[in-house]
């Protein structure tokens, strides 16, 4: 896991521009580190294929291949689109600790990995629905 405040960023904009370009609700989750509550996120229950791309800056995170039905409300998959597109970070926050999943060129909050997901890798990437944005194949 890395210290994402010592990364070099590709996409560095100010609060006020992250303001400008995202809903309320996608600024408080990506930008604010927020979470959406279970069921009411975008995509959610989303069943098509195509790719799952940053709401920030649209890099391409997760390929509706590797979606999988958790059960808990909230997108989940058990692999990024490619290595290097999420980077994994410490979180300690609420009294616990964490594996947070942030995008890579940006920075944004995405969700958390937990070690209970299914085959082939055992992993449930649970992403927040408002972080990412969903393009059907051949679109």
């Amino acid at each position: 896991m890395e210290n994402a405040t010592h990364r070099q960023l590709k996409v560095d904009k100010t609060d006020a521009e992250w303001r400008a370009i995202l809903t309320p609700e996608q600024y408080a989750v990506a930008r604010g580190h927020g979470t959406e509550r279970p069921f009411t996120g975008p995509n959610w229950d989303q069943k098509a294929d195509g790719i799952y791309a940053c709401v920030c800056c649209h890099r391409p995170l997760f390929d509706a291949e590797t979606k999988f039905e958790s059960g808990t409300g909230w997108p989940s998959f058990y692999e990024p689109v490619e290595d290097g597109a999420v980077v994994e970070v410490v979180d300690r926050t609420h009294g616990m600790v964490r594996t947070e999943v942030r995008c890579t060129d940006c920075d944004a909050h995405l969700g958390h990995v937990f070690e209970d997901g299914p085959r082939p890798t055992g992993l449930r990437y649970c992403m927040n629905g408002y972080a990412m944005e969903f393009t059907p194949e051949g679109e």
